[in-house]
C-alpha cells in the first residue's frame, strides 16, 4: 500500500441490528463525534450520539435512493412549502427503520433511559399549523410510497414563536430549536444560489431592433444555502430529502462602511439576510412585516426552482421536457409567485420563447388550495411588488393578458367576471391576485375534502373554474398512521396487534379488522385501559406545567388547533360557561366530569384570537377554583402547542371537537388523528368531518348545526343573532357573564367587543349553532354514561378510518395529478 491508499470501514446496514452492537456503536459515537466518556456523558449527549448511529443507517439508503432515481431518470416530485412541521425526527427514523426497540434495548444496557433522552429533543419549528403538519405527512408517505421526491422550503431560525401565557394573555417568544445545532440536517454549500431583490430590468435588442430578452439588475442579492434532512419512509424503503434554505450576505460585511465607522450600517446587508430565515410568518399588520413575508415567498421559491433547473439540465440538457419528468406542487399560494418565477428562468436565462415557457410551466406546476378564506388567498400591492420583483412583475402582466384574452374570445364572461379572473385586482388598491396566478399556472388544482373542492367551484375560483373547467379536483387530506398511530400510541398498538395481527402495519386499510371486536366486551376492557394510560399521562402534564389536577376517569374534552374565530374556540368557552351555570343551578342533575382541554396559538397581529386565548384562562381560573362545581368541569388550556404535544393529547382524548362555522375549514387533519386514536367527533358538517361522518357512520359521530349552504344563506340577510341570542336562556346569560365582567372583574369590560360582535354581526356563527351544540354535548353524556357504549363506538373509529392515511392520498396525487408510479 502506499502512503494514499487507505482501508474502507464497513458500513453499518439495517441487519446490524443487535442491542450489543448498537450499544457498542453508540459508545464509539458519543468519543468519536461528541468527544465524550460515558462517564461524563450528559442526557444531550446521548441523544446526539444515538441519533449519528442511527443516521448512518440512513445515509446509505439515502445516497442508494438518490442514485437510482438519476439511474433511472424518475419523473420527480417537488413540494413547495412555507411549512413543514416535521415535530421530532429521533422516533420517527427509529420507528421507521424497524430500530425502535433495539436502541431502546442498546441505550439501557448503558443506563440510559431512551425515553428521557427523546424529550431532550426539540420540535423543529418549521410550521404552525395543519399545512405544515400535512407537508410534513405528505414527504414521509412519499418515502413509504416509493416516488422520488424534494420537499422544499425556508430553515426557520426562530420559528413562528414559543407560546407562553403570562396572566392568561399569550406571550410571544422566540423557539431556539437550532441553539445547539441539528443533528439531522447537511449543509450543502455546493448548492447555493442567488436570490435578487430590487434593481431594474433593461431590454436587450438585435441590431434589427427586435427585442431579445429581458436583464433583471438586481438591487440587491442574497444567497440561498441549502440544509437537507433525510425522510425515512415505512421500513427504510426509500429515504427522500427536505431541502430547506438558510439566507446568507453575498458580502457578510461592507468594510468601507466599517472602516468608516459605520459598524451598525456595514452589516445591514446581513441583517437583511439573516431575516429572510429567521421567523416564520412575520406580523403582515404593518408595510415592513408585509415586504418581509413577499421576500420569504420569492426567496424559497427562486433558489428552489434554480435547484430543480440544475438538477434537470445535468441529466437531460434541455428544460422542454421539464413537465415529463418533474412534478412541482404549491401547497397552498405562499410559492405561487415560483409561476413567474419559472416563466423568468425559462425566458430570461435559457432563452425559451414565451409561448413554449408558458406551455411548460402550465404542465409543470399543480396547485393546492387550502382555504376559502379570501385574505388567505394572499395578495399584494402593486407598487410593493413592482419595486422588490420588478421583472416578475412585467411577467404577470404578460400572462394576465393572455389569459384575459382568452376568456374574452369565448364571449360568455361580462366585463365583472373577467375583473374577477384577472390576476390584478383593480377596485380600490391594486393588488397581485395569489391564488388566480396560482390557478392559471397550473395544470391541476386540488381541494382537499369533498365538500372543499365544490364549494372552491361555487365561490373563490367560480369563474376560473368555468375558464378551465378541467383543472378543478379533490384529493381528501390523509395522515401517516406511522406518527399518529404506531408512535404516538404504542398501548394502541399494541393492542391492535395483538387482536388482529401485524399486517394493519404495512396496509392500514386492514385495521377494519379491528371492528369485530367492538362487540367483544373483553376487548373493549383492554381498549379502555389503553385510553386510561393515556389520559394519566396527559393529566400529569396538566399538573407538571400548570398545577392542575385532573381526574383520568372524567371526559377528556378536546379541542387542540389554531387559535381563529372560524375554528370557533369561543363557541366552545361559551357552552362552557353555560355548563357552569347549569352545574350551579341543577346540583342535583346527573351531570358528567368533564374536563375541557385546549391548545393552540394565536397569529401575534390577531387581536380577537389573542383575547379569546385569554378568555379561555380566565374562565378556568373561574371554574377550576369553584366548589360549587366540585370537580364537575374543569377547563385547561396546555401552552405551546405543538407536535410532541399533539403526540400526548390525541390519544388522551374522548371526545374530539371539530366545529368549525361550516363551509369554512378546508379539511382539517386533527380529526383524522382523534378518531384514529379512539376518540369520538363533535363537530359540523365542514372539511374532512364530512367524509368521516361517512366512513363511521351515523352511529359513532356526533353532528350538529348548520350546513354550509344554511350559513350562506344566512349571510346572505334576515339573520337577526339579536333576536335569536335573546330567546336562547343558556346562551344569553352565558354571553352576560362575559360581557359584564364576571370572569375578568380586574377588568370588567375586556370581553365586551368580543361578545357585542355576535349580536351585531355573528358572521361566524357562534349564536346561531350555539342551542344545537349544547345539545349535541347533552347527548354525549348520554353516551358516555354507558361505557361499553362508548367504548365500542370508538373502537369503530378506530376501525374504519384507516382510508384518511396520507399514503392514500398521495397515491391519488402520484397516479392522478404528478403522474408518477407509487
Amino acid at each position: 500500500m502506499t502512503g494514499l491508499e487507505t482501508t474502507e470501514l464497513p458500513r453499518p446496514t439495517l441487519t446490524d441490528s443487535d442491542p450489543r452492537t448498537l450499544a457498542a456503536e453508540i459508545l464509539k459515537s458519543l468519543t468519536y463525534r461528541i468527544g465524550k466518556d460515558a462517564t461524563v456523558a450528559k442526557q444531550h449527549d446521548w441523544l446526539a450520539a444515538s441519533i449519528f448511529v442511527v443516521r448512518d443507517r440512513i445515509i446509505d439508503r439515502w445516497i442508494g435512493a438518490t442514485k437510482r432515481a438519476y439511474d433511472h431518470k424518475d419523473k420527480r416530485v417537488y413540494y413547495l412549502s412555507l411549512e413543514f412541521l416535521i415535530g421530532r425526527l429521533m422516533r420517527d427514523a427509529f420507528s421507521n427503520l424497524g430500530l425502535l426497540e433495539e436502541m431502546r434495548a442498546a441505550l439501557s444496557s448503558l443506563g440510559v433511559d431512551f425515553d428521557a433522552i427523546a424529550e431532550l429533543e426539540p420540535d423543529a419549528a418549521l410550521g404552525n399549523g395543519g399545512l405544515g403538519r400535512l407537508a410534513a405527512c405528505f414527504m414521509e408517505s412519499m418515502a413509504t410510497v416509493d416516488i422520488p421526491a424534494h420537499g422544499y422550503g425556508i430553515r426557520y431560525e426562530n420559528g413562528m414563536f414559543r407560546q407562553e401565557i403570562s396572566d392568561g394573555w399569550q406571550v410571544e417568544l422566540p423557539e431556539k430549536w437550532l441553539d445547539h445545532g441539528n443533528p439531522w440536517d447537511f449543509e450543502r454549500r455546493e448548492r447555493s444560489f442567488e436570490v435578487g431583490f430590487g434593481g431594474t430590468v433593461e431590454s436587450v435588442t438585435t441590431r434589427e431592433g427586435r427585442l431579445e430578452r429581458h436583464v433583471w439588475k438586481a438591487g440587491e442579492r442574497v444567497l440561498a444555502v441549502a440544509f437537507d434532512t433525510p425522510v425515512v419512509g415505512w421500513r427504510g424503503k426509500r429515504v427522500n430529502t427536505l431541502r430547506l434554505w438558510s439566507a446568507f450576505p453575498v458580502d457578510p460585511i461592507l468594510l468601507e462602511k466599517f472602516n468608516a465607522g459605520d459598524h451598525v450600517g456595514a452589516l445591514m446587508e446581513s441583517n437583511k439576510a439573516d431575516a429572510l430565515s429567521r421567523v416564520l410568518y412575520p406580523a403582515d399588520s404593518h408595510k415592513e412585516g408585509q415586504e418581509l413575508r413577499l421576500r420569504q415567498e420569492y426567496f424559497f421559491s427562486s433558489a428552489s426552482l434554480q435547484d430543480i433547473i440544475q438538477r434537470h439540465l445535468s441529466v437531460y440538457g434541455t428544460l422542454i421536457n421539464l413537465p415529463d419528468k418533474a412534478a412541482i406542487h404549491l401547497n397552498d399560494t405562499h410559492p405561487a409567485v415560483a409561476v413567474a418565477e419559472l416563466m423568468r428562468l425559462l425566458m430570461d436565462i435559457h432563452g425559451i420563447d414565451f409561448d413554449t415557457a408558458w406551455s411548460v410551466t402550465k404542465r409543470t406546476f399543480a396547485y393546492t388550495n387550502h382555504t376559502l378564506l379570501p385574505e388567505a388567498l394572499e395578495s399584494w400591492p402593486v407598487p410593493l411588488f413592482e419595486r422588490l420583483l420588478p421583472r416578475l412583475m412585467q411577467i404577470i402582466y404578460s400572462i394576465n393578458a393572455q389569459v384575459l384574452l382568452e376568456a374574452r374570445a369565448m364571449r360568455t364572461f361580462s366585463d365583472e367576471e373577467i375583473r374577477r379572473i384577472s390576476l390584478i385586482h383593480e377596485d380600490g388598491e391594486r393588488r397581485v391576485r395569489m391564488g388566480n396566478l396560482a390557478f392559471v399556472g397550473s395544470h391541476s388544482i386540488n381541494g382537499v375534502s369533498a365538500l372543499h373542492t365544490e364549494l372552491m367551484k361555487q365561490t373563490v375560483f367560480h369563474d376560473l373554474h368555468r375558464l378551465y373547467p378541467g383543472r378543478i379536483n379533490n384529493k381528501t387530506n390523509g395522515i401517516t398512521p406511522r406518527r399518529w398511530l404506531i408512535q404516538c400510541n404504542p398501548g394502541l398498538t399494541g393492542l391492535i396487534r395483538e387482536a388482529i395481527g401485524d399486517a394493519f402495519l404495512d396496509d392500514i386499510d386492514r385495521l377494519a379488522d379491528l371492528e369485530r371486536f367492538a362487540e367483544d366486551a373483553a376487548f373493549r376492557e383492554k381498549f379502555a385501559a389503553v385510553k386510561r394510560a393515556n389520559k394519566e399521562r396527559l393529566a400529569t402534564i396538566a399538573w407538571e406545567r400548570l398545577h392542575v389536577r385532573v381526574d383520568p376517569s372524567a371526559l377528556f374534552d378536546i379541542q387542540i388547533k389554531r387559535i381563529h374565530e372560524y375554528k370557533r374556540q369561543f363557541l366552545n368557552i361559551v357552552e362552557a360557561v353555560a355548563l357552569y351555570d347549569q352545574i350551579r343551578s341543577h346540583p342535583e342533575r346527573e351531570w358528567m366530569p368533564r374536563v375541557k382541554f385546549f391548545g393552540g396559538k394565536a397569529a401575534p397581529s390577531y387581536h380577537n384570537a389573542k383575547l379569546i386565548i385569554k378568555l379561555a384562562n380566565d374562565v378556568a381560573k373561574v371554574i377550576n377554583r369553584d366548589p360549587a362545581v366540585r370537580d364537575l368541569l374543569k377547563i385547561v388550556f396546555i401552552p405551546n402547542y405543538n407536535v410532541s404535544t399533539a403526540e400526548i393529547m390525541m390519544p388522551a382524548a374522548d371526545l374530539s371537537e371539530q366545529i368549525s362555522t361550516a363551509g369554512m375549514e378546508a379539511s382539517g387533519t386533527g380529526n383524522m388523528k382523534f378518531a384514529l386514536n379512539g376518540a369520538i367527533t363533535i363537530g359540523t358538517l365542514d372539511g374532512a368531518n364530512v367524509e368521516i361522518k361517512e366512513r363511521v357512520g351515523d352511529d359513532n359521530i356526533v353532528i350538529f348545526g348548520l350546513t354550509a349552504d344554511e350559513v350562506a344563506a344566512k349571510r346572505q340577510g334576515g339573520y337577526e343573532p339579536r333576536q335569536l341570542i335573546e330567546s336562547s336562556p343558556e346562551l344569553s346569560q352565558a354571553l352576560q357573564a362575559i360581557s359584564s365582567g364576571v370572569f375578568s372583574p380586574d377588568e370588567p369590560d375586556r370581553y365586551r367587543t368580543l361578545v357585542n360582535g355576535l349580536y351585531d354581526n355573528d358572521w361566524f356563527m357562534v349564536a346561531a349553532d350555539f342551542d344545537a351544540y349544547a345539545a349535541a354535548q347533552r347527548r354525549i353524556d348520554g353516551i358516555w354514561r354507558n361505557s361499553p357504549d362508548w367504548n365500542a363506538k370508538a373502537i369503530r373509529n378506530t376501525a374504519r378510518v384507516g382510508w384518511f392515511s396520507s399514503d392514500r392520498t398521495i397515491r391519488e396525487y402520484a397516479n392522478d395529478i404528478w403522474k408518477v408510479p407509487a
